[in-house]
């Protein structure tokens, strides 16, 4: 039998060095359920986790640690910090040269080479391809989680380097599956723009221009959690498969019964 969790707010902790943590439980779902509390985990990498954190991590009684990162992403970070007895999956949501040049111009490009990537739309624009892509091209993954998820994979918590684009958009597809209604899952999304939650921006300390306001505001869309970019999202499901309900059956292979064990994990009771 599904154990059963009080559905009570829990306190958000103040960590040291992980950015972006938060419970998504009390969401509403369509059928006038909500996400228990202390069933599924978002925030940033974990890599940075100090001894404080490590033991407030340890108290959630994790299952799994769902970590969207890729090789690169993990060598500039550094690796999660060690939970013991909860396991670590490492999922890829990104190809580890995927963007590699593109990624050492934000970190070390001067004014000219920002403007000729970033500039007129064009970085909002990569984050839209990118959420797009995500949606099409990692079924296989975020059918992989869904799955684990139903069968003992929580409590869980997903994350990625910032905690907002590959951790989001697998805690959004986590969402809908559950019944999660789409301005509920929008509205937890956003909270990664709070200054308390947002991803700090690095630059090279011999970076062509620093942090100046113009680069700041060139590379504002890479840093933004931007509802246009999840509304891509959820549009390229309805443009591919028509249906949310489609996409989960046909993109993700979800049947009903895993669906309702889904649900059985996820949500309080009616």
């Amino acid at each position: 039998m599904t154990q059963q969790v009080p559905q009570v707010p829990s306190t958000e902790p103040e960590l040291a060095g992980i950015r972006n943590f938060r419970d998504v439980g009390g969401l509403p779902t369509t059928d006038g359920r909500a996400v228990r509390f202390g069933r599924l985990y978002r925030s940033g990498h974990l890599a940075h986790a100090t001894a404080s954190d490590a033991a407030f991590l340890a108290g959630l009684g994790l299952h799994t640690v769902f970590d969207f990162r890729n090789a690169a992403d993990i060598r500039l970070e550094g690796p999660d910090v060690t939970l013991p007895g909860v396991r670590n999956l490492n999922l890829p949501l990104s190809d580890p040269a995927d963007g590699a040049e593109f990624w050492q111009v934000v970190q070390r490009g001067d004014l000219p080479q920002l403007r000729s990537l970033l500039a007129d739309g064009r970085a909002a624009q990569r984050m839209v391809d990118a959420y797009q892509t995500i949606i099409t091209g990692r079924t296989a993954e975020h059918s992989r989680v869904l799955h684990a998820l139903a069968e003992d994979s929580v409590p869980a918590l997903m994350h990625c380097a910032a905690g907002k684009d590959r951790a989001g958009l697998s805690i959004a597809v986590t969402l809908l599956a559950v019944g999660v209604e789409r301005e509920a899952v929008e509205a937890d999304y956003l909270k990664s723009n709070d200054p308390h939650r947002r991803y700090r921006v690095r630059r090279a300390e011999d970076a062509p221009e620093g942090m100046s306001p113009e680069v700041m505001e060139l590379l504002s869309p890479l840093f933004d959690a931007r509802a246009a970019y999840l509304h891509a999202a959820f549009d390229t499901v309805d443009t591919v498969w028509g249906s949310t309900p489609r996409y989960l059956s046909e993109g993700l292979g979800l049947s009903d019964a895993t669906r309702e064990r889904l649900r059985e994990r996820l949500l309080g009771t009616e």
